[in-house]
């Protein structure tokens, strides 16, 4: 759940923009003065600053320089309507982008998701672990170098575990992942694939070494996978 940190003084727009986007799936903070920001971002986490920029305290464009001193947070500002000149200084302070007001929330909405999947990271398109190599683009699997015939759920599952190396990932993560669903505590075609890739990996049937069973957590691949 992406966590949003809106600074806005006016408590009336405030509680609008955090009530919408709260339905929206959002976890929200809220502070009305621009002197609050940096004391809370060193302390706690946010994917986004929604920030105003006439604030109490200090205005937004001193918080947004204050900000990109120390992070690269993706920072949305709220301008009033018409002022250009506020807009390109908003910019050239740091933040992402803009939305002025009065806002529109499917607007903000919008300005809000394209800012937080520019700032995900590139998904992997190849994963190592020890004698294990993964390439996503054209899901061709190796161990030591000897390729894999995996079929597509396999693959999927195999690269789950590979990103995950070292850590337990439950059936209902692995249900979620390969077919939407949640685990209902019947289903076992997690179990059938996991099955499969070991037989695959050349694990023991009876007492595996790279896809070990985890007592009531899940399965966890070995982070170094020897052939």
């Amino acid at each position: 759940m992406p966590h949003i940190l809106l600074v806005e003084d006016d408590a009336a727009l405030a509680a609008l923009i955090v009530d919408y986007l709260r339905a929206k799936g959002y976890q929200l903070s809220h502070l009305s003065r621009g002197d609050e920001v940096l004391p809370w971002l060193r302390q706690q986490r946010a994917d986004l600053l929604l920030l105003d920029l006439m604030l109490p305290g200090l205005d937004g464009f001193s918080v947004c320089r204050l900000v990109r001193g120390i992070s690269n947070l993706p920072v949305l500002m709220l301008t009033a309507r018409n002022q250009h000149l506020d807009q390109i200084d908003g910019l050239e302070s740091g933040a992402d982008d803009y939305v002025v007001k009065p806002v529109e929330p499917r607007v903000l909405l919008a300005r809000i998701q394209a800012l937080l999947r520019r700032a995900q990271p590139a998904p992997l398109a190849e994963l190592t672990r020890g004698q294990l190599h993964l390439q996503r683009s054209c899901r061709r699997a190796t161990l030591g170098g000897q390729p894999l015939e995996l079929t597509h759920s396999e693959f999927e599952l195999l690269w789950l575990l590979a990103e995950h190396a070292g850590q337990a990932v439950s059936r209902d993560t692995m249900l979620q992942y390969l077919r939407g669903i949640e685990f209902d505590g019947l289903d076992r075609s997690a179990d059938v694939v996991v099955s499969r890739l070991r037989r695959k990996l050349g694990d023991h049937p009876k007492s595996p070494e790279k896809i070990k069973t985890v007592w009531c957590q899940g399965y966890m691949l070995l982070p170094e996978v020897s052939a």
